[in-house]
C-alpha cells in the first residue's frame, strides 16, 4: 500500500511541465491576447459599483456540512441561501489531507504518477480546518445545463464576467470544497478514478499553438474535446456541483502568500480532458500569470449566500488595495459593458467582426463552428511509447 499526502499544493502536482505532457499545460504562458485584439487597451473604465463589502468572515457558530442533495430541509435551505442556478456549500475545509493509493501508474509523459484508486476511507484531516458556507455556481460559465463551457478567457477577464453578474471568481479553497464533499473524497464520486463519469483520458493532440494565440477557429474547433454542461449525471459532487475536476481545467483565485506558490493571483484546479494529468478535487497549478489563457480552461463564479454583498474582487486584490476600474483595465473591457454583451447573447444578438477577438471573447464566440463535443472517457486507449511522443 503506498500512502499519497494530498495538502492544498504539492510540488510534484503543482509544476506545469511535471504535469502537462509536451504540453497539455504550456511551461510557460501563451502569448498575451492583446497582441491579437485588434483594438487598443480599452479608456479607465468607471471605478467598482458602491455598496460592495469585503466578503464575511466564516461564522463561529455554523451549522454543519449539508450534502446539496435535492429535497428536505437541505433544499429549501438552498433555496433560501443562493440563486436557484447556484449551490449552497457549507462545511470545514481542510488545508492538508491524506489518502491512502492502493492502484496507481506513472506517466512518461508528463513525468507524474496517477493513483487510480485510493482506500475508501475516511480521508485524515493533517492541517487546519476552516469552517465555509457560500454560493457556487453549478455550471461553468456561463452556468447553463446544455451549453458548452466557455474557454480562452484570462483570469481578469473572467473575474469580469463573474463580476458582471453579481458574483465573482471562486477560491482554490472554495473550489476545492465543493469538489470533495464533506468526506474529503478524491474524486467527487468517490475513491476510484473514472473518466466515463468526469470527461477524461483523451490523447495529446499537439495544439499549433501559433494558431492557438489568434484564436483561429477552426483550430479551437479542432482542439475541442469537451462536453456540454450538466451531461454527466455521475459527476456531481455530494454538494450537488456539476463538472469539477476534468473535462475542462478551471481557474479560481489565490489563497496562497509567499514562496513561488503564490507568486500569481490566478490558480489552476481540476485538470483538463487529457489523459496522465490532475482530474481531481485537489491538485493545483500555480504557475501560470493571470494573462494565460487556453483552449480548455475555463471558469466559474462564487458569491456570498443568504442575499450578501459579494465582493468582486480577489482576497488579493483587496489586500493590495485594487479597485474595480485597475481589473476592468487588464480585462480590456467594464463590467457595464459585458452586462450589454450579455443582454446581447440572451436575444441571440451578440455579433462580432470576424477579426474582433474582443467581441468575440466576451460573447463567448471564439469556437468555431466545427467543434464536435466529446464522449466522457473516449479518449483512445494509451498506445505503446505515446508518453515518450506527447
Amino acid at each position: 500500500m503506498r500512502r499519497l499526502l494530498l495538502p492544498l499544493s504539492l510540488p510534484a502536482l503543482t509544476l506545469a511541465a511535471a504535469c502537462s505532457g509536451a504540453p497539455p499545460e504550456p511551461a510557460q504562458s501563451v502569448p498575451s491576447p492583446r497582441a491579437h485584439d485588434g483594438r487598443p487597451p480599452a479608456p479607465a473604465p468607471s471605478p467598482a459599483e458602491p455598496g460592495a463589502a469585503a466578503p464575511p468572515a466564516p461564522e463561529a457558530g455554523a451549522p454543519p456540512a449539508q450534502t446539496g442533495t435535492a429535497g428536505g430541509e437541505t433544499a429549501a435551505a438552498e433555496e433560501q441561501a443562493c440563486p436557484a442556478d447556484m449551490k449552497l456549500v457549507e462545511g470545514e475545509y481542510c488545508s492538508e489531507v491524506e489518502h491512502s493509493c492502493l492502484r496507481s501508474w506513472y506517466d512518461k509523459s508528463n513525468k507524474k504518477t496517477i493513483c487510480e484508486e485510493f482506500a475508501p476511507t475516511p480521508a485524515r484531516c493533517t492541517g487546519d480546518k476552516t469552517k465555509k458556507r457560500y454560493c457556487i455556481d453549478t455550471y461553468e460559465w456561463p452556468n447553463k445545463k446544455g451549453e458548452r463551457p466557455e474557454v480562452m478567457n484570462r483570469f481578469h477577464q473572467a473575474q469580469v464576467k463573474c463580476a458582471a453578474v453579481g458574483k465573482r471568481l471562486c477560491t482554490e479553497s472554495e473550489w476545492t470544497l465543493a469538489c470533495e464533499g464533506p468526506e474529503m473524497k478524491p474524486f467527487p464520486y468517490g475513491y476510484s478514478r473514472d473518466a466515463t463519469k468526469c470527461n477524461g483520458d483523451h490523447m495529446w493532440d499537439d495544439p499549433d499553438m501559433k494558431k492557438v494565440a489568434k484564436r483561429d477557429p477552426t483550430e479551437l474547433a479542432r482542439l475541442w474535446k469537451g462536453v456540454r454542461s450538466g451531461s454527466q449525471p455521475q459527476c456531481i459532487s455530494d454538494y450537488g456541483v456539476a463538472d469539477l475536476p476534468a473535462n475542462t481545467d478551471e481557474v479560481v483565485a489565490s489563497e496562497t502568500s509567499g514562496g513561488w506558490r503564490g507568486k500569481f493571483d490566478s490558480v489552476h484546479t481540476g485538470g483538463p480532458w487529457y489523459k496522465g494529468v490532475r482530474n481531481q478535487c485537489r491538485p493545483k497549478i500555480y504557475t501560470h500569470d493571470e494573462g494565460f489563457y487556453y483552449y480548455f480552461l475555463s471558469f466559474r463564479c462564487c458569491a456570498e449566500p443568504d442575499g450578501k454583498a459579494t465582493e468582486p474582487r480577489t482576497p488579493r486584490q483587496v489586500q493590495e488595495g485594487w479597485d474595480m476600474a485597475r481589473v476592468e483595465r487588464m480585462a480590456q473591457f467594464t463590467v457595464e459593458e459585458m452586462r450589454g454583451k450579455l443582454e446581447l447573447k440572451q436575444q441571440g444578438k451578440c455579433e462580432c467582426k470576424a477579426t474582433d477577438i474582443l467581441c468575440k471573447t466576451m460573447c463567448g464566440t471564439l469556437l468555431g463552428p466545427g467543434a464536435v463535443d466529446a464522449t466522457p472517457g473516449g479518449g483512445a486507449p494509451a498506445a505503446s511509447g505515446n508518453g515518450e511522443k506527447r
